[in-house]
């Protein structure tokens, strides 16, 4: 089986996985909010029932981003997966903006949690389940660098820490008696994860609007330009990304007396030399003379 079809096959399996647990787990925890009434496990349910949607615009996204390229796309449909999770991330905004609401009128109005032995064990349940759905998404970014999968996860983790605080919920109102502690816990779960619905965004617009990559990633393809013979500069590097791609433009300064079989051939080593490093990376070199005067795209950027 090809890398390609690899990535592919593993992305839709992620996507497919977490749609399942986030259905299997609504289910479970609405009925853990039936027998006791905690606010701390419907805001769960409801993060849980965002989930279920929001997997279903991964999977989505998932599909479209694998689309091969054709005349109308011809960098492909990378973008997809940012879409999905911006998308994603107004859903983790909505659930929170609910939880907000439910938790200051229970304040007003306080409601009795009961039966917090059968809400820790059904909530035990779904702390397992997502950590296992977690370690597996984390495995499909490493090999497919996938945004969509990689901000489900991240979703998913915060679920983590979600149903962790739900159960020390249940057991401070079960031994402690604390029943404004539940309702804490939901407003703290509602405030994270209004914060981690603006960092999805935030990333989300990031590729969409085309933003460079991390500056690290950066001086990498600098290092790697700089070790090939022959290079006597470069200029006008930019990047971006579209879900698990990376499109790479360099201009590369060489001697202008050299002949156009030589300049190609130093401009595939730094190509093959890129893309070693960054298997997902499409590159587009332009040769220049080196001490050649021109209008570049660094100084325009520097007299802005």
């Amino acid at each position: 089986m090809s890398s390609s079809n690899n990535t592919i096959k593993l992305k839709n399996l992620a996507a497919l996985m977490s749609i399942s647990v986030a259905t299997l787990l609504s289910l479970v925890k609405a009925l853990a909010f039936f027998y006791t009434g905690s606010l701390s496990v419907l805001s769960s349910m409801v993060d849980s029932l965002a989930d279920v949607i929001s997997s279903l615009i991964t999977y989505i996204a998932v599909r479209i981003s694998n689309k091969p390229l054709n005349e109308r796309h011809r960098y492909g449909y990378g973008k997809a997966e940012a879409v999905s999770a911006l998308l994603q991330s107004a859903f983790i905004a909505g659930s929170a903006g609910f939880i907000l609401y439910d938790g200051i009128k229970r304040f007003i109005y306080p409601i009795i949690v009961e039966q917090t032995a059968v809400g820790m064990a059904i909530m035990c349940f779904s702390l397992f389940s997502t950590l296992l759905l977690v370690i597996f998404q984390r495995h499909v970014v490493k090999k497919t660098n996938s945004k969509a999968i990689d901000a489900d996860s991240a979703h998913y983790t915060v679920d983590i820490l979600s149903n962790f605080s739900v159960i020390l919920s249940l057991l401070v109102v079960r031994y402690l008696q604390w029943q404004w502690f539940d309702v804490l816990t939901a407003l703290l779960i509602a405030f994270y994860l209004s914060a981690n619905a603006l960092r999805l965004a935030y990333d989300a617009l990031n590729e969409i609007t085309d933003a460079e990559v991390d500056d690290n990633t950066k001086k990498h393809i600098i290092n790697i330009i700089q070790t090939v013979a022959n290079v006597k500069g470069y200029h006008d590097l930019r990047t971006r990304v579209a879900g698990a791609h990376m499109f790479i433009e360099i201009h590369l300064e060489l001697d202008g007396n050299l002949s156009l079989f030589t300049t190609h051939a130093i401009a595939d080593e730094v190509e093959h030399k890129i893309i070693a490093a960054f298997p997902q990376a499409q590159v587009i070199i332009h040769q220049d003379p080196y001490g050649i005067c021109e209008n570049r795209l660094d100084n325009q950027i520097k007299t802005l």
